[in-house]
């Protein structure tokens, strides 16, 4: 049966198990429905792959009935009141890389803060949030837009607050870049 159509391995899929696939689709939670349809049709020769085709039908199928994920805000006042919410006072800005087999990889912007010494995120950087943010002055030959935006917002923020911005690694993916140090 490997050469099935996704959707007569979706009809192999017990009715109870087809609604909570659809349940997790309509949260915008894929990795979960993936591996309810994996693990249920796996035996019968279903690879991963094809779990996550049959997934993305049904994401065709609900459409705008999915309650996406909203993409953070990265404009200066946006980021500026995150800032102002973190307790300690806020010492540095930095960027970190970060992935996922949903998004791939993205970055996440961060308040460092002193006494107390802790983090805050303020916003996580996918393609999708990027692109929004650069439009029209977004280079399609980038490889990672979401490292410019995160420069762009990073900077803009850090200078309106009169500190440091870290981005250890702006040009290639590294979630074990060196971290920002006072």
């Amino acid at each position: 049966m490997a050469e099935s159509t996704t959707s007569e391995w979706w009809a192999l899929l017990p009715e109870g198990m087809r609604g909570e696939v659809d349940g997790y689709v309509l949260q915008d939670r894929r990795l979960q429905a993936v591996r309810v349809v994996w693990e249920t049709c796996r035996g019968r020769g279903l690879g991963l792959h094809e779990a996550e085709r049959v997934v993305h039908d049904r994401y065709l199928h609900h459409g705008d009935r999915i309650a996406r994920t909203p993409l953070s805000p990265l404009d200066l006042e946006s980021l500026a009141a995150r800032a102002s919410g973190c307790p300690g006072t806020v010492v540095a800005i930095e960027a970190i890389w970060d992935g996922d087999t949903v998004h791939d990889w993205f970055v996440i912007l961060l308040a460092i803060t002193a006494a107390p010494a802790s983090e805050r995120p303020l916003a996580t950087i996918y393609h999708e949030t990027a692109v929004r943010y650069l439009g029209d002055a977004r280079d399609a030959t980038a490889l990672h837009p979401e490292a410019t935006a995160a420069r762009l917002a990073g900077r803009a923020l850090a200078e309106h607050l009169g500190v440091p911005f870290h981005f250890a690694s702006p040009d290639t993916p590294d979630d074990e870049a060196p971290r920002w140090r006072p």
